[in-house]
């Protein structure tokens, strides 16, 4: 698979997620955090289980028990932000919620310099400045004054930065994407229930309630977008990864005036195009750096990882 396509699925599983937002704030009004992660992960494990069994069947070698513990490495980290992010959106403002969470496209090239030496190309650290200015500019430009959920926000942008940088060694060393993004589903959704049934009291009927939020999250927001996560993350940077998943913050605003009639200001129009400009920054600007002295096709092996 060519950079281009693994870009594009990660703007694509970024599409996802902006159409899920409402979705995900909408269902804790009949359930709380825990039970509805938990539910949600059930969902998706069993939606991508049968094409994780595929993958199974055409590996060549079977993985080690080495390869499931980071699975289960990277379950905990989704675990961990999916907690800190459903529960913080219970006491901060969608404004705020939106520009905390978009923090790991700037925390994603930080962190690899810190933990792996990993220097991205210069281009990556304007672009995820830009990409940050953009949600920023998409939140209204300002920022209330700082709750307990801001710090959960913050907490939870940190993890979905580890997540995403430990995906990209991980798939690029085992090649199962399905499967890994298969098994970190199913951590998540035993970790979710357990937690459920320890802190939260939940009826049968406010599941009901919850079931299209449920649904949708757990087959389209987890199990789709977050498999296209493992599969695109494989064929890029992670730099160049977050700040195309970070388009989710677009797609909330556009899908949020074409379904609950909303319309942005003039400085959230600004953001989007931001955004959008940082995405094509990212993608284009390195191989105009190349194009003179090698080959097209030698590019993609250029890109650091």
């Amino acid at each position: 698979m060519t950079q281009t396509r693994a870009n594009l699925l990660l703007l694509f599983a970024g599409l996802i997620w902006g159409l899920g937002f409402v979705a995900q704030s909408t269902a804790m009004e009949n359930i709380g955090p825990l039970t509805f992660i938990g539910l949600r992960f059930i969902v998706a494990t069993a939606a991508v289980l049968p094409f994780a069994l595929r993958e199974t069947a055409r590996a060549t070698k079977p993985l080690s028990a080495s390869d499931y513990r980071a699975f289960a490495i990277l379950g905990s980290m989704l675990f961990s932000g999916m907690v800190l992010q459903q529960t913080g959106l219970l006491t901060t403002s969608v404004t705020n919620a939106g520009f905390l969470t978009g923090l790991y496209v700037v925390l994603v090239p930080i962190l690899g310099v810190l933990l792996f030496s990993q220097w991205p190309h210069p281009i990556v650290w304007l672009s995820a400045a830009f990409s940050l200015t953009g949600i920023f500019m998409l939140s209204g430009g300002a920022l209330n004054s700082f709750s307990q959920g801001d710090w959960l926000m913050i907490g939870g942008a940190f993890f979905w930065a580890l997540q995403g940088l430990f995906i990209a060694r991980y798939a690029l060393r085992i090649g199962r994407p399905v499967t890994m993004a298969c098994t970190q589903f199913a951590v998540v959704a035993i970790a979710g229930l357990i937690a459920a049934m320890i802190f939260e009291q939940t009826s049968w009927q406010a599941i009901q309630a919850a079931a299209p939020e449920i649904l949708f999250t757990g087959v389209f927001s987890s199990g789709v977008a977050f498999t296209l996560q493992a599969i695109g993350t494989r064929y890029t940077s992670a730099p160049q990864a977050a700040i195309f998943l970070s388009s989710e913050a677009l797609f909330a605003a556009l899908f949020g005036a074409i379904i609950l009639s909303e319309r942005l200001p003039m400085i959230g129009l600004a953001g989007c195009a931001l955004i959008f400009l940082s995405m094509m920054m990212v993608e284009i600007v390195p191989r105009l750096r190349f194009t003179k002295t090698k080959p097209v096709k030698t590019i993609f092996a250029e890109n650091p990882e």
